[in-house]
C-alpha cells in the first residue's frame, strides 16, 4: 500500500499538510521537559517561581524574570498547583482525539468505499439471481459475470468523477483519488474475468456482457460535449451552431437515469437467457410461463426499479450537483415533486406485476416476492428529502433486492 497521507495538491479538506504535520517554532522551543503543553502558563499565572521549583529549562529565564517582578511574593506558592494541574489534561486532550479521529476518518472512508462499487456488484449479482428465478432458467455463471461487470463499471466511474463527488461522498472520493491507479487495475481485471466467463455462454453472452460498458461510455464519457465542440468549430461565426453546448448524458435529467436503468435491465435479464442457450423455460421453475411475456415483464420490472434506484441518490447529491452546475430531476422539479414522480414509477411497477399475475405470466408466489421488494422501495422513496443522513439514499434502495431474494427463497422452499 502506498502512503496514506493526502498530498497537499490533492487534499480534499483544503488543509495544508505542512500545517497539520509540523509544529510551530514556539511550540518546540517552549515545551516543558515533562512533555506537557501549556506554554502560556508562565505569563498568565506568574509561573516564574513554579518553573524554578519544577526545574524549568534555563532558556526561558528572560520572560519568567520579568513576570516575577510583576508578581507579588505571596502568589508564588499557589502557582505551582495551577501549572501542574493544567499540564497533563492539556496533553491528554490534544493527542488522543487526534489519533481517534484519524482512525475514525479512515474507517468511514473504507465503509464508503465498500458501500460503493463492491456493494453495487454484490447487489447486481443478487438481481441476476432474481432474474434467473423469474425467467425459470437454470442457475449459471451469469450472476458472477454481472457482478464483476458492475464492480468494474462503477469503480471506473467513481475514479473518473472523484473530484466532482468530493462534496457528496468525500470519503469515497478520497479513496478513489488516493488509490486511483490500483482501483483502475482492479476494474480492468474484473472486466477481463467477466468477459472470460461469458465466453462459456457463447457469442450472445459475450455481447451482453459488453453492453454495460458500452452504456457507461454513452452515459458518462465526453463524446457528446466533444461532438458539440466539433459542431461549433464547423459552424460559421454568428451561426446558431456556435452557441450549441452539449452536456454529457449523465448531466441530462431523466435521460441519464434511463440509460443506466436500460443497461442493467438488459444485462440482468438477457445474460441468464444467453447462458441457458434456449428459449424454452425449465419445466420445474417457480414462475413457469411462456418465455416471451415473462422476459418482457422481467425487463420492465428491472428497468422501472433501476430508474428509481438511480434517481434517489440524486436527492442526496442535490447540493453538490447544483454547485457543479449539473441538472438532475431533484434540481429541475424539487425534492418533493421528484418523490411524487418516483411514487408514480413504483406504482407503474406494481401495475405491471398485477397484470402479469392476472394473465398467468407470473405465479402468485413470485409476484408476491417481487411485491415485497416493491413495498420496501416505496418505503425508501418516502425517505427522500426527509432523512437527516442523506447517505442512506445511496445504499437503502439497493437493499430492497435482498428482501426480494429472501422472499423468493421462502417461495421456492
Amino acid at each position: 500500500m502506498q502512503d496514506t497521507r493526502d498530498p497537499p495538491s490533492t487534499a480534499i479538506d483544503g488543509t495544508d499538510e505542512t500545517y497539520r504535520a509540523e509544529p510551530t517554532l514556539d511550540a518546540e522551543s517552549t515545551a516543558p521537559e515533562a512533555g506537557g503543553i501549556g506554554t502560556e502558563a508562565p505569563t498568565a499565572t506568574g509561573a516564574a517561581p513554579t518553573g524554578a521549583a519544577v526545574g524549568a529549562p534555563p532558556t526561558r529565564s528572560a520572560e519568567p524574570a520579568a513576570a516575577a517582578e510583576r508578581t507579588p511574593p505571596g502568589e508564588s506558592v499557589s502557582a505551582e498547583p495551577a501549572a501542574t494541574g493544567t499540564t497533563e489534561p492539556a496533553a491528554t486532550g490534544t493527542t488522543e482525539p487526534t489519533a481517534t479521529s484519524s482512525a475514525s476518518g479512515l474507517l468511514q472512508s473504507l465503509v464508503e468505499l465498500a458501500s460503493g462499487s463492491p456493494f453495487v456488484a454484490a447487489i447486481a449479482a443478487v438481481e441476476t439471481v432474481i432474474a434467473t428465478v423469474l425467467l425459470g432458467v437454470p442457475l449459471s455463471p451469469a450472476p458472477a459475470v454481472v457482478g464483476l461487470v458492475a464492480f468494474a463499471v462503477y469503480t471506473v466511474d467513481h475514479v473518473a468523477d472523484a473530484a466532482a463527488d468530493a462534496r457528496s461522498t468525500p470519503g469515497r472520493a478520497r479513496i478513489a483519488r488516493r488509490y486511483g491507479d490500483q482501483l483502475m487495475l482492479a476494474a480492468a481485471l474484473a472486466y477481463g474475468l467477466a468477459l472470460a466467463l461469458s465466453v462459456a455462454g457463447g457469442p450472445l453472452a459475450l455481447g451482453v456482457a459488453l453492453l454495460p460498458g458500452a452504456f457507461w461510455i454513452a452515459y458518462a464519457s465526453d463524446w457528446l460535449p466533444n461532438a458539440g465542440r466539433a459542431l461549433r468549430s464547423l459552424a460559421p461565426d454568428g451561426d446558431l451552431g456556435t452557441g450549441v453546448r452539449l452536456p454529457r448524458l449523465k448531466e441530462v435529467p431523466v435521460v441519464g437515469s434511463a440509460v443506466v436503468a436500460a443497461g442493467w435491465a438488459i444485462a440482468v435479464t438477457l445474460l441468464p437467457l444467453a447462458f441457458a442457450g434456449s428459449a424454452a423455460l425449465g419445466s420445474g421453475s417457480v414462475g413457469a410461463a411462456p418465455v416471451e411475456p415473462v422476459v418482457a415483464v422481467a425487463v420492465a420490472y428491472f428497468f422501472l426499479r433501476s430508474f428509481v434506484d438511480a434517481e434517489l441518490p440524486n436527492v442526496r447529491d442535490v447540493e453538490a450537483d447544483a454547485a457543479a452546475g449539473v441538472s438532475t430531476l431533484p434540481i429541475a422539479l424539487g425534492v418533493a415533486r421528484t418523490r411524487r414522480v418516483l411514487y408514480g414509477v413504483d406504482l407503474a411497477t406494481a401495475a405491471t406485476l398485477a397484470a402479469a399475475t392476472a394473465t398467468g405470466v407470473l405465479s402468485p408466489g413470485v409476484a408476491a416476492a417481487l411485491g415485497v421488494g416493491l413495498a420496501a422501495s416505496l418505503a425508501v422513496t418516502a425517505l427522500a428529502g426527509r432523512v437527516d443522513d442523506a447517505a442512506v439514499l445511496g445504499v437503502a434502495p439497493d437493499c430492497s433486492y435482498l428482501v426480494v431474494a429472501a422472499a423468493l427463497a421462502v417461495v421456492a422452499a
